[in-house]
């Protein structure tokens, strides 16, 4: 299956997933730092309890707790603890191929470190000073959630099957496309814009000893490349602390597929808004979702959002350029000039 007719049924399911669900979009709540601290250097339980998100079992420990006791869970982190989760994360994402590879325990220890980094969030407004170009580092789930795309065809959802059978969706969709190989996943942020390039190389000459006479072990060194590019506006709420997505369009830049690269410059694009009005039109009770993307965290180099279902995806800061990549220098040859030109290096040496 090639990027374009997968893109194309992954736009059709998320749609009829659409006409499947209610317009209500589940609103979660997501911890906030308070920059409000207590005289002895912990955060209040009444302030905890007001901007953390705490499980059942804590909850009730706390409503059995004296009103004036100040609770452990929102200690403040020093700089030195912050630094030393930072680093750890870094490393872990590092190991993990960015959460792909990680274990249950390993996903555990992540979580527990950005929890630390988010207790020690730096920044008031985070979403709003978001500016830039960052590119995905970890990730909970799988990467290409990392779209307004997938957030948008998530937030269609009103019900916790339906989130699970979306979320059963995204792990098929990631399966089906094993064979292919995930680059860069970005992110860049203007003020009022976000665009996702999600970047991908597929095989194009696979284990063509099943065909042929030929025996060889794997494929040829012939790949399909491109980016698929997701764009939403985006506005700010919750006072700076979270992007309301407005999903717009989808297309594939930068492809290296002779002929297919032709189409897809002229403009061959998914335009969701268009199919947004013609569900609201001929679908009662249908409203385009918005969903919410939250960051808890953002320094310098490292952001950390959050979207509605506390799935987590960690940036780092790549440059303060805010336009969309330009993918017009990819060549449409399948990497075929590449290929000879790396021979030609490595073997032939033939140079006029």
């Amino acid at each position: 299956m090639t990027i374009s007719s997968s893109l194309l049924l992954i736009a059709t399911l998320i749609q009829f997933q659409g006409l499947l669900c209610c317009n209500a979009f589940i609103k979660t709540v997501f911890p906030r730092i308070d920059q409000r601290l207590s005289s002895n250097g912990i955060i209040h339980e009444k302030i905890a309890r007001s901007i953390f998100s705490i499980d059942s079992a804590l909850k009730s420990s706390l409503d059995d707790a004296p009103s004036d006791v100040d609770t452990p869970y929102a200690q403040i982190i020093d700089e030195k603890a912050a630094l030393q989760a930072k680093m750890n994360l870094l490393l872990l994402a590092s190991a993990t191929d960015r959460g792909q590879s990680a274990t249950t325990t390993e996903k555990d220890q992540a979580i527990q470190m950005i929890e630390t980094l988010e207790l020690s969030n730096p920044s008031i407004a985070p979403a709003a000073m978001s500016t830039g170009t960052w590119e995905l580092i970890y990730s909970s789930t799988q990467l290409f959630r990392s779209s307004p795309f997938f957030m948008a065809g998530r937030a269609v959802c009103s019900t916790e099957d339906q989130a699970k059978q979306y979320d059963w969706f995204c792990d098929m969709h990631r399966a089906a496309l094993a064979i292919s190989n995930i680059g860069k996943v970005r992110q860049i942020i203007s003020p009022s814009r976000m665009t996702s390039e999600f970047e991908v190389k597929v095989g194009a000459i696979p284990f063509l000893s099943d065909f042929t006479p030929f025996r060889y072990s794997g494929g040829l060194p012939v790949v399909i490349e491109g980016s698929i590019v997701s764009s939403a506006d985006i506005e700010n709420v919750e006072g700076g602390n979270a992007w309301e997505l407005y999903m717009d369009t989808v297309e594939i830049k930068g492809s290296n597929l002779p002929g297919l690269r032709q189409i897809l410059d002229q403009g061959l694009k998914l335009r969701s808004r268009s199919l947004a009005k013609l569900l609201e039109d001929n679908v009662q009770n249908y409203k385009t979702p918005k969903p919410l993307f939250r960051t808890t965290y953002l320094d310098e180099n490292i952001r950390i959002s959050r979207d509605q279902d506390q799935k987590i995806f960690v940036y780092r800061k790549v440059s303060e350029n805010m336009e969309p990549t330009g993918y017009s220098g990819a060549m449409s040859d399948l990497g075929v000039a590449k290929l000879l030109e790396g021979f030609n290096d490595a073997v032939t040496k033939f140079y006029i």
